[in-house]
């Protein structure tokens, strides 16, 4: 479990605010290099040319995506979300592809940060917060019959609010856990792979090909499932976002 550690590049001795250790850590490294690539890939598609290249192709493609899918879900309001939801769906992308990245070979080491729940808890509380604001600053206490579907028996009412108020008040924590154990549960299963691999070959000829070999075509089938992986999750996040949106904005 070593490739999940998050540990202060530069020590951790003498970076204590308020009894708070703020050390660069490499979960915040490759944080920032996942914003970096992000910035200079959205920077190349914004030529706005009249005949696009690929690259504007790319990032035009990403982001009427993005609108497509909130036109959808929430209808023409939601076109005021897509900055939020393109920069949610794309960190997520970004961050989940540069963690599969074989870097290990030239002794750099990609750190998946999405692997922990302490980030995908915080942008799917930046999310929640957002479903918060949006809901009581358009309809006020009204937000609450949200937790009284429409077409409720008035004796149903106490059992059915607290039901809806209790699924309501989890969506955060399963959009985070979502995320979370997905990718997670691919790193392990690459690690566990890759170790059959290395002991069946240390283990002689004929380990290898009884145990070495299949683990290692198990571990290309594995990489190319966890690139589809990547990319669903950061769909599966964006889409459940917006779905949490339209809530707020349409009280459905």
């Amino acid at each position: 479990m070593h490739q999940f550690t998050i540990e202060p590049l530069g020590g951790s001795q003498g970076w204590e605010i308020a009894g708070y250790n703020i050390a660069f850590t490499n979960s915040a490294l490759w944080m920032l290099i996942t914003t970096v690539v992000l910035f200079l890939f959205v920077l190349g598609g914004m030529k706005r040319e009249l005949v696009p290249g690929r690259w504007q192709m790319m990032v035009e493609s990403f982001t009427g995506f993005i609108d497509s899918m909130l036109e959808a879900n929430v209808g023409k309001a939601g076109r005021k979300y897509v900055p939020y939801i393109f920069s949610l769906f794309m960190f997520i992308l970004f961050a989940n592809m540069l963690g599969l990245l074989p870097l290990g070979i030239v002794g750099i080491h990609p750190f998946t940060f999405t692997s922990h729940f302490t980030v995908t808890g915080v942008l799917a509380i930046l999310s929640f917060t957002i479903v918060l604001v949006v809901g009581f600053w358009k309809h006020g206490l009204h937000f609450f019959s949200l937790f009284v579907p429409q077409g409720t028996p008035l004796p149903m009412i106490p059992i059915i609010a607290p039901i809806e108020f209790i699924s309501f008040m989890v969506r955060p924590f399963s959009l985070g856990l979502r995320l979370f154990v997905a990718m997670m549960a691919g790193h392990v299963l690459l690690e566990v792979l890759s170790s059959f691999v290395i002991d069946g070959t240390n283990a002689g000829f004929l380990w290898a090909g009884v145990v070495g070999l299949p683990s290692f075509l198990l571990m290309v089938g594995i990489c190319a499932l966890e690139l589809l992986v990547a990319g669903i999750q950061a769909y599966v996040f964006a889409l459940l976002t917006s779905l949490y949106i339209n809530d707020a904005e349409n009280l459905h």
